[in-house]
């Protein structure tokens, strides 16, 4: 059974850094196509990034330049880096294994407030 545990998620005034992290069990990780989303009240959930199991990354524009998706298959975990954070970004954030299957984690809230 896959199981997907954000963590990472916290408040951070804007202009700050996040590092989300999603440790994955269940599923031969190197193999696996790897994505964030994230979800803010009142919309809809809506792709951060994502990354192959060759590591190409694919970015929503509204991110490009600022986040940063990776992953470190000995550690069964993708990463989310995020810095300078704005009120747009708040949303909880969902991470989702692609590729095979479609199998989500619970979500980390991020909140970009002073």
């Amino acid at each position: 059974q896959v199981q997907l545990v954000e963590s990472g998620g916290g408040l951070v005034q804007p202009g700050g850094s996040l590092r989300l992290a999603c440790s994955a069990s269940g599923s031969i990780f190197s193999r696996t196509v790897m994505g964030w989303y994230r979800q803010a009240p009142g919309n809809q959930r809506e792709m951060v990034a994502s990354i192959t199991t060759s590591g190409v990354q694919n970015y929503a524009d509204s991110v490009k330049g600022r986040f940063t998706i990776s992953r470190d298959n000995a550690k069964n975990t993708v990463y989310l880096q995020m810095v300078s954070l704005n009120a747009e970004d708040t949303a909880v954030y969902y991470c989702e294994q692609m590729y095979p299957g479609s199998y989500w984690g619970q979500g980390t809230q991020v909140t970009v407030s002073s």
